[in-house]
């Protein structure tokens, strides 16, 4: 089955109308989980059954797992049906090519109909634990919980880098974007309902939930190392996911840009007085100036260059956007309520 993003597949029942937080007599809340799956056929069984573990010590709650197979071509949707098979909670959306991250968690929230709506990763460096500690800090009255990391066991650079970007993009943009914060997090059915409005192309679901305001907490956790399998971020996804980052919630590269120009203005004026002084005033030491005029020549180049870049950045989101086209294609949802397969 094939099916645009707008609506979900005609066997999948459209979430229900907006609840409070808690629902009434004889109806128990609903936590939908929204797993996003990229290649991870060796850690995927294993996160399933610390994340049941852990949701069986809260008997007061129902809970919906939709895992969104992202165009793995390792075996991970062959798993993923065998959960749907064995775990009547379990939903699989399965896209119909890798659309990246981002897309995936959209596509789960899409089909989430839970009161509650967890995002996490499948690669247990967010403890299943900790999202109950989420949906404890919901039922006191958060309409958004981010998980925040405390420590992370990754390399020094990553680290390294990962701090230095959450704050050079808090200080860039006008939303407050939380520190230290990815996609895990808990948001409450409204905001979930009003995210699915957001159809942007180059999400940054993060910054987008963060700048839609609502009652925000945190808390925070101990990320762990990476069960198997290798980062499905590597340098080149972070740094595009970066220049969504900033690109979304940002005009500042465009105002850089502006104060360069001026800068390169009054540097290219002061040049000039200095070559016209020299000219008049000690003509006897004037030389040909082929290094400056190299090093002037290849500095404004080099400029004009990183702003068309800039500006070329901010064009093509604007083209992307104008297509008009789907956000992703589902080939088929697997298990769940009034599943026919």
């Amino acid at each position: 089955m094939t099916q645009q993003d707008t609506r979900p597949p005609a066997h999948v029942p459209a979430p229900v109308a907006l609840a409070a937080v808690e629902p009434g007599p004889g109806r128990r809340p609903l936590i939908s989980y929204v797993l996003p799956v990229y290649n991870e056929r060796d850690g995927i069984a294993a996160f399933h059954a610390e994340l049941t573990a852990a949701l069986a010590g809260r008997p007061e709650l129902d809970f919906e797992l939709v895992y969104v197979n992202d165009g793995s071509s390792d075996g991970s949707l062959a798993i993923l049906t065998g959960l749907a098979e064995q775990d009547p909670r379990v939903r699989v959306v399965d896209l119909a090519r890798n659309f990246g991250h981002q897309i995936a968690i959209t596509a789960g929230l899409d089909v989430a109909g839970g009161d509650a709506v967890i995002v996490m990763d499948t690669d247990l460096q967010d403890p299943p634990q900790v999202s109950l500690e989420l949906v404890d800090a919901w039922r006191e009255g958060a309409d958004i919980v981010h998980a925040r990391r405390r420590s992370r066991q990754d390399s020094a650079f990553k680290r390294a880098t990962a701090h230095l970007y959450y704050r050079v993009l808090r200080a860039s943009t006008d939303v407050d974007i939380p520190l230290d914060t990815g996609d895990f997090r808990l948001l409450d059915r409204k905001v979930a309902a009003e995210l699915r409005k957001y159809r942007e192309r180059s999400r940054f679901v993060r910054g987008i939930v963060a700048s839609m305001g609502y009652r925000q907490t945190e808390v925070a956790f101990d990320r762990d190392e990476r069960f198997a399998g290798e980062t499905k971020y590597p340098l080149r996804k972070m740094a595009r996911l970066a220049v969504d980052g900033v690109t979304s919630f940002s005009t500042s590269p465009l105002k850089m840009i502006t104060r360069l120009g001026f800068v390169v203005l009054a540097l290219s004026l002061a040049g000039i007085v200095y070559a016209l002084a020299m000219k008049f005033f000690r003509p006897d030491i004037t030389v040909s100036g082929w290094t400056m005029l190299m090093c002037v020549v290849l500095f404004l180049g080099g400029t004009q260059m990183l702003s068309l870049g800039v500006i070329g950045a901010y064009i093509g989101r604007i083209y992307s956007e104008t297509q008009g086209r789907p956000l992703y294609l589902v080939r088929e949802v697997i298990g769940g309520p009034g599943d026919d397969d």
